[in-house]
């Protein structure tokens, strides 16, 4: 791994305010989160912090929140997240030299919304392919060397079967010595062997396992019976 631990520079903060107000954000202020597997995955539900945790993660890093890879940081002319801002690592035995030294960090942010513009810029033509193909790009020519890889949905633009590619992906970059973090929705993506799964909430930042997250849970019920779960939003 890359990275051992991640929280946040201490620092004045009002509590009601976003990202603040996140409780997710506040447990990474007070305890920081403690990385224990090459792959970790953020679930939770829209409006969570997910999301928001894995940009600001992406920003401490140096790569650019529009995404892209470590060469393209801060082509979007943005300005760091406050969270962002404040992102500080512990790093893994074998993270030392990158983490000490900007020009040896090597990495990709992918967010599912700004996806286009991220392959554009680093030469993958996204408007001769489909939005899934350019996804699968990425993966294929810049998710191959040991370094930190920052995903946000990737699984928004992919089928089923081209999440079972980014699986191997994943197990094969880890291989190498590189390090996955990545917020999803997907019960596929999650059922990795061997990821750390962290669950945010109200209750902040929790471990669990695939068995007992909630998202699989509901997709059980839903491919058992669909019924029983449209009957309550169609009239």
């Amino acid at each position: 791994m890359i990275i051992e631990r991640v929280y946040a520079h201490g620092g004045p903060y009002d509590a009601g305010k976003w990202p603040w107000s996140l409780p997710c954000v506040r447990e990474l202020l007070r305890d920081g989160l403690r990385f224990t597997a090459p792959v970790t995955f953020v679930v939770g539900e829209n409006g969570s912090g997910k999301s928001t945790l894995v940009e600001a993660l992406a920003e401490g890093f140096g790569l650019d929140p529009w995404g892209g890879s470590h060469e393209w940081r801060y082509a979007s002319h943005r300005a760091k997240s406050l969270l962002g801002e404040r992102i500080r690592f512990d790093a893994a035995p074998r993270g030392r030299r990158m983490l000490g030294s900007w020009s040896a960090r090597q990495g990709f942010f992918l967010r599912a919304e700004t996806a286009l513009d991220a392959l554009d810029r680093e030469g993958l033509a996204p408007d001769a392919r489909s939005h899934g193909e350019g996804f699968l790009a990425a993966f294929r020519d810049k998710f191959l060397r040991p370094g930190l890889y920052v995903l946000d949905e990737p699984e928004a633009a992919l089928s089923f079967s081209s999440c079972l590619e980014l699986i191997g992906h994943f197990d094969r970059l880890t291989r190498e010595g590189a390090q996955v973090v990545c917020a999803t929705h997907s019960p596929l993506l999650t059922a990795l062997p061997g990821a750390d799964i962290v669950e945010v909430g109200d209750h902040g930042m929790r471990r669990t396992t695939w068995q007992d997250l909630a998202l699989v849970d509901h997709w059980r019920r839903y491919l058992a019976d669909p019924r029983a779960y449209l009957r309550h939003v169609l009239e």
